[in-house]
């Protein structure tokens, strides 16, 4: 995989959080500028206000919709359960990279901001949260 320097994108990222959990969570950075077929690090932080132990799930979203095809995470939290203690605050890596075809993409010309978007959900048991583009 080669980097393409010529083309520089700014990854933005945002962080929610459904009514239903209280749990506070918010990326550590605002944005980040990347290379297609470059590897990048960021971090989210999550921290249970609470007084009793919360086990939170996420998911998440790339837009435009159309440059999530490229967004390859490498290591990520989401789809798996975080169990969070009373008070606990953890920092939660996602490490990525957009693909290199990316900037051949004739669809992707005019696109040089990506926003990587997670929720966070209670995760209750038994429940299942779909994987994207998977019925």
């Amino acid at each position: 995989m080669r980097p393409v320097r010529e083309r520089v994108l700014k990854v933005t990222f945002n962080a929610d959080v459904h009514a239903g959990l209280q749990w506070n969570f918010r990326p550590q950075q605002s944005e980040i500028y990347v290379v297609p077929g470059e590897t990048a690090l960021a971090f989210y932080k999550a921290k249970n206000p609470t007084d009793k132990p919360i086990i939170g799930i996420s998911t998440y979203n790339v837009v435009p919709f159309e440059a999530g095809q490229y967004f390859n995470k490498i290591q990520c939290f989401c789809f798996e359960e975080q169990w969070l203690n009373p008070h606990e605050e953890v920092d939660m890596p996602v490490f990525f990279y957009i693909d290199p075809e990316f900037a051949e993409d004739p669809k992707m010309a005019k696109v040089d901001s990506i926003t990587l978007s997670y929720t966070f959900f209670e995760a209750k048991e038994g429940q299942h949260l779909p994987l994207p583009g998977y019925q």
